[in-house]
């Protein structure tokens, strides 16, 4: 672990209507604290949908506490463009592209376009600025393949271990609006899939009613069963609930226009206005 070079990737998607749409502070610090503690040096990156990662945890109210443990954060500013198998490029950041270990650290939600968020969802965090509503725009319609690319970031990204913030969960809608729920857990594996499999087992959501794990089936990646699955510590059937709320009907996941290009404008201008800081 020393000289370990750890990027923690928590979920920073925005914070201006309180902390629930973003994985708990207080678990992204210990789980920074933990690595440093075994000699690891800790970056924490996201590329929120709204805001900064710095702006996100400033908000937040953490980048004291950051700072004072000596952890750098990114902003995943810098891109390096792969090719996924399917041939769409992904412009991925430079900081989660280079670590030795991509620490990924989602939060349990119920989703509006996706139905429920897990695992697998928090990489597409690892795309840079516009790409991600760009993907949301170009392969989020009806017969849109966002699911499957999703899937295909996966077999880019370097060696990865996730740890779920389920402890207090959100439900009912998402990924920002939603209620808080006492799921009372953290998960933890080195196959996403896998995570999601046990998680999607708890909430008691089929595979068949999450197009992120019905793509993760299709592709063929291992771990998307959970009765193969080895729980060393409690089992998906011992820690299952029945009253966690999703969505019934979804949203389109293809964004509008006017709302692409607004966003598109307040990223730019933002970014403007922190590099003439």
């Amino acid at each position: 672990m020393a000289g370990l070079r750890v990027m923690v990737k928590p979920n920073l998607i925005s914070a201006k209507k309180g902390p629930l749409a973003c994985t708990e502070a207080e678990f992204t610090l210990a789980v920074s604290r933990w690595f440093i503690d075994n000699g690891a040096q800790v970056i924490i990156g996201d590329s929120p949908a709204f805001g900064s990662a710095t702006s996100v945890l400033t908000r937040l109210g953490v980048v004291e506490d950051i700072r004072f443990l000596g952890v750098e954060i990114s902003d995943f500013s810098s891109s390096r463009k792969l090719s996924l198998a399917s041939g769409v490029e992904a412009d991925m950041a430079v900081d989660a592209l280079d670590c030795d270990l991509l620490v990924n650290l989602p939060r349990v939600k119920a989703h509006a376009q996706m139905r429920v968020t897990l695992a697998v969802k928090n990489f597409f965090g690892c795309l840079t600025g516009l790409q991600k509503p760009w993907w949301h725009m170009v392969h989020g319609g009806d017969s849109g393949r966002f699911s499957d690319l999703l899937v295909e970031l996966l077999s880019v990204l370097p060696e990865s271990m996730t740890l779920v913030d389920g402890i207090r969960a959100m439900h009912v809608t998402g990924p920002i609006n939603g209620k808080p729920y006492p799921l009372q857990i953290i998960a933890a594996g080195t196959n996403p899939v896998a995570v999601d499999a046990a998680l999607l087992s708890i909430l008691g959501v089929s595979a068949e009613r999450s197009s992120l794990h019905r793509a993760a089936i299709h592709a063929q990646i291992a771990g998307t069963s959970s009765e193969y699955l080895s729980f060393p510590l409690a089992t998906a059937s011992e820690m299952q609930v029945n009253d966690f709320l999703v969505p019934e009907r979804l949203s389109p996941i293809r964004f509008n226009p006017f709302v692409f290009l607004r966003s598109s404008l307040l990223r730019k201008l933002m970014f403007r206005k922190i590099n003439n800081k």
